[in-house]
Order: structure tokens, then sequence, then C-alpha cells
């Protein structure tokens, strides 16, 4: 669960007009008894437009200057050719050095990897990158979600729609405990999203020869759940 920005401004507005039409008192203060905590819920499935992807080089040598020159160059490589995609992200991810040991705990050499993360909502663009870059680079993560734009837009209809159900339920609620009306003690406005997240294995993706190119992968990038919950405290009054 998160609470964005942008949340906390349709908040304030949401809690403001929620208050207005559901207090008796504007300037009442609850009195603790016949208090209800309830939450409501909406969502909705939309089609993800965003992939994410990790590719990696790993390598070893003697020294760990040796190494650093073989995984710095492989990256700079990569990058040369991630900028002939403008539409896609690039941005160097983690590195990693440590060193080998014989069977007298000996420094025998050293071994290394470094990362290249990719973020696009062009698909076509990224999987073609991808497919360049696998002719060196082995892939080490696949997935896919909703970009932060068109996150924070349904986040908005959402939390409309979440005070529409929350003061539903707390007249339904008032009709059942017999009550004349209600009004509102806290109400608290939340998102979340569900993302599936597909892990693709990183050696059924590497090129089987190096003399080969790697095709493009056509990508399915399924949908994912976004929501938001209004919970909060009601009290009625009789």
């Amino acid at each position: 669960m998160k609470t964005t920005l942008l949340n906390k401004v349709a908040l304030a507005t949401t809690t403001a007009a929620l208050m207005t039409a559901m207090m008796g008192s504007a300037h009442a203060e609850p009195t603790g008894y016949d208090q209800l905590t309830f939450q409501t819920e909406v969502k909705e499935e939309i089609q993800n437009d965003e992939v994410n992807a990790t590719l990696y080089k790993k390598a070893q040598a003697t020294d760990s200057k040796a190494l650093a020159t073989t995984l710095n160059t492989s990256i700079n490589n990569a990058l040369k050719i991630a900028k002939r995609y403008p539409t896609v992200t690039v941005s160097t991810g983690q590195q990693r050095t440590y060193p080998r040991y014989d069977k007298n705990n000996k420094i025998i050499g050293w071994t290394g990897q470094a990362n290249i993360d990719l973020k696009s909502t062009d698909f076509t663009a990224t999987s073609q990158l991808i497919a360049d870059l696998q002719e060196t680079l082995v892939m080490e993560n696949l997935s896919f979600g909703v970009s932060e734009l068109k996150k924070d837009a349904l986040e908005q209809k959402l939390m409309t729609n979440a005070s529409l159900a929350f003061q539903q339920q707390a007249k339904n609620l008032t009709r059942a405990w017999d009550a004349r009306s209600y009004r509102v003690v806290t109400v608290n406005l939340n998102t979340g999203s569900n993302y599936p997240r597909p892990m693709y294995n990183a050696m059924s993706m590497k090129a089987e020869s190096a003399d080969a190119s790697v095709p493009s992968q056509n990508f399915e990038s399924g949908n994912s759940t976004i929501s938001v919950t209004a919970n909060g405290t009601i009290e009625l009054t009789k």
C-alpha cells in the first residue's frame, strides 16, 4: 500500500466533501459511542503498458583490473547500442566484484557482474534492443507493469469511486442500525497494485551461437489490478 502526493491532495479534497455531506454538526465532537469502523474497496483491471528488463555481463579474470576492463567495455558498448532506441530509458545497474579462492584460501582470480536496466512503454523498440544486447549480455529478468502516468490517472478515478462507496456503505449501516444519520470520525484512502511479474530463465534467452543474431521477442504484457480502499469510522446519530 502506498499513498502518493496526488493521493494526499485528493484525500484532502475528498475528506472535505465527506465532512460537509455527512456530518450532522460541523463542529460537534465525536462522543465515542455508537461508532462503526469499516472498509470499502474498489478495483479495476488495466493492461500493462510498461516493460522493465535487466541484462548483465558476467566475467572472470586473474586480476581485478582486467576484470573491470572487461565489464566496463561490455557495458559501454551496450550503452552505445541503446542510444539507437531513444524511446527506451537505459541506466547502469548494480555491479559486483568478488575474489575466487583456492583450497588454501589464496586469491586466484576475480569474478564480477555488471547490470544494465531498461524501462519503456515502447514494447517494439524494447524488444529489439533486448535482442541486440543479448548478443553480448544475458537476460536476468523481464517484467511488466503500469506506467506512473497511467496509474495516477486511474487512481484519481478510483479514489472518487471509493469515497462514494464509503458513503453508500455508511448510509446502509445507518439504516441497519436504525439511526437517523451519521457523521464521519475518520476516513483514509489508500492505493494498491497487483502486478504480475513473469520471470524468464536467463540461460534460455541467450543466443545459441555467437554467429547468430538473436530474434526479437513478441511481448504479452498481461494486466494489473489497481485498487483503492477507503477505511474509516462513522458515528451514528440516534
